[in-house]
């Protein structure tokens, strides 16, 4: 095994665990003290803030509708166009000494409830109100139990810079005007379904070339072990060469490892920490694309040379020409990537890196049997589970969502993901989903397909096509389940791990192969030719 491929591992194994499906703002407030009710039972819903200074466009703000009021327009064509006006006093937490006529009314948060805020800018003559909030996220503004929510302007939160900004220009005198309108979300984006099929593609890809790879491996050591036993009978093999079969033990210390991990990428959350994460992501990156490279220029007959001749290289050691050949277009490309990752089509660049990256890892490491694999994705469900919603127990907050987001770091979320923008979200933003949603459930329909090969199974007789549709139905469920929790993370796991461990232990149970399955991790009459665990040969 090379340094550079468990290098890969390393980075995909730790950190593949910490990202997940999830979109979201930095909104505050759960909502659960004050539940919906008549006059207060508005969803909440993002609203778009365009603002005008003395007639000319300027900055789009975002704020969040409250629980109270009318709902806002939903096209921007149909939104009009208001004058802003400051009011006194600042907070509106007393009678308005400001005569509106349908002027929209900024008001400072605190003093008194929201609802008090809204009837007494009303009162004011005031056509909405927006409340700046006292720091630099949303909060989620929802009714008092005796609050008179009768009323009939709309209400919408801004954060603190945003409302310093407007407040500084009508200080200065300035005329701003502004529009209010929240358009709606698609109920499906199409990026969504390129992502669905990225996250499927790369498995059935990486599936694929494990087994492929692992067989062409077994049958060349296959010919040597006849060779040499011809020749000593005594010597004998077991095991692959180039691969890194996971135990039960080692399992359970991943996941335990990507917890320490995901709590210190939590605590140390910054520009500087990313900038770590991404040095080390390009390096796994640059890795994997060189495997990949590697692998597809030796299928063809001109590069076999090349291939097949070496090199000694200082701290490496032996490397063939082609590696050599193809290293500095790897390195190139990461480091582009890296120095222009905040310009908007960067991530396709990710995205090249992030697959290549999983497909190496997939071919290198393996789930011996469905044993280790029910073990390995059994840990994966409950710490996804756990660090996405238990750890607000303790932390206050989503410790996994705060992580894939890259709060506090000035980044829009880690590498360790794959991502692709909304397209045709008036909000923008980006689809993503995390290494360790592809790469954990990979390894179990990696081990499938092995199986169906050793076993000399048809497509539909077999495990892996059904694993596969497994894959795909949890993932797409777990789209589903983001669309209709409005936005919130939901991990992945908790969908795919039971589609597809549940259909492999079914279908093993049925057929009464699970304890081939379970133990040996191969049928027990292997296809000689195929064999993966190699038995001595007797002159």
């Amino acid at each position: 095994m090379k340094p550079g491929s468990v290098f890969s591992v390393f980075v995909v194994i730790v950190f593949g665990f910490c990202c997940f499906p999830a979109y979201g703002g930095d909104i505050v407030h759960e909502d659960d003290e004050a539940p919906k009710r008549p006059g207060c039972q508005n969803n909440f819903v993002l609203v778009k803030l365009p603002t005008w200074v003395d007639g000319k466009e300027d900055i789009e703000y975002v704020g969040i509708g409250a629980r109270f009021g009318p709902t806002l327009e939903s096209k921007e064509k149909h939104a009009n166009q208001i004058r802003l006006a400051l009011a006194d006093p600042p907070d509106c937490c007393s009678t308005s000494r400001n005569k509106l006529a349908g002027e929209v009314i900024l008001v400072h948060r605190g003093n008194c409830s929201f609802t008090t805020k809204a009837n007494i800018a009303e009162d004011a003559g005031a056509s909405a109100i927006l409340i700046v909030n006292n720091s630099t996220g949303l909060f989620k503004m929802v009714c008092e139990k005796e609050a008179d929510t009768n009323i009939q302007i709309p209400a919408v939160m801004l954060p603190q810079d945003a409302g310093s900004t407007l407040e500084r220009f009508l200080n200065n005198n300035s005329m701003v005007s502004v529009q209010l309108y929240s358009p709606k979300r698609p109920a499906v984006d199409v990026a969504e379904v390129f992502l669905w099929l990225m996250a499927v593609g790369t498995i059935l890809c990486a599936s694929y070339w494990s087994a492929w790879s692992t067989r062409e491996t077994t049958i060349e050591l296959d010919k040597l072990l006849k060779d040499a036993s011809d020749e000593f009978p005594n010597v004998g093999g077991n095991g692959s060469v180039g691969f890194i079969d996971i135990s039960t033990r080692s399992a359970v210390f991943f996941v335990s490892a990507a917890s320490c991990f995901l709590v210190m990428l939590y605590k140390l959350m910054s520009v500087w920490f990313i900038e770590v994460l991404v040095v080390l992501f390009c390096i796994g990156g640059v890795e994997g694309l060189q495997t990949c490279l590697v692998s597809l220029l030796s299928s063809f007959r001109r590069f076999e040379q090349a291939r097949e001749s070496f090199v000694e290289v200082p701290f490496v050691g032996a490397v063939s020409y082609l590696t050599l050949a193809v290293s500095p277009f790897c390195i190139a490309f990461a480091v582009v990537w890296a120095v222009y990752r905040r310009v908007s089509f960067a991530w396709i660049g990710q995205d090249i890196l992030g697959i290549a990256l999983i497909l190496t890892v997939l071919q290198i490491v393996r789930v011996p049997n469905l044993k280790v694999g029910t073990v390995l994705l059994s840990c994966a469900f409950l710490y996804d589970i756990f660090w996405v919603f238990i750890s607000k127990v303790w932390f206050h907050e989503s410790v996994m969502i705060v992580v894939a987001r890259g709060d506090r770091s000035g980044e829009d979320g880690i590498p360790m993901l794959l991502k692709i923008p909304r397209m045709f979200d008036p909000w923008g933003g980006y689809s993503i989903i995390g290494f360790g949603d592809i790469i954990l459930p990979g390894l179990l329909l990696a081990f499938s397909l092995r199986y169906d090969w050793l076993a000399n199974k048809k497509l539909r007789g077999g495990y892996f096509l059904w694993a596969m549709t497994a894959y795909g139905s949890g993932l797409l469920i777990t789209y589903v389940a983001l669309n209709m929790m409005d936005g919130h993370g939901q991990p992945a796991l908790l969908y795919i791990v039971p589609f597809t461990l549940g259909t492999m232990l079914t279908l093993g149970h049925q057929r009464g192969e699970l304890k081939d399955l379970w133990t040996r991790g191969e049928p027990q009459r292997p296809c000689p030719m195929f064999s993966f665990k190699l038995v001595n040969e007797k002159s």
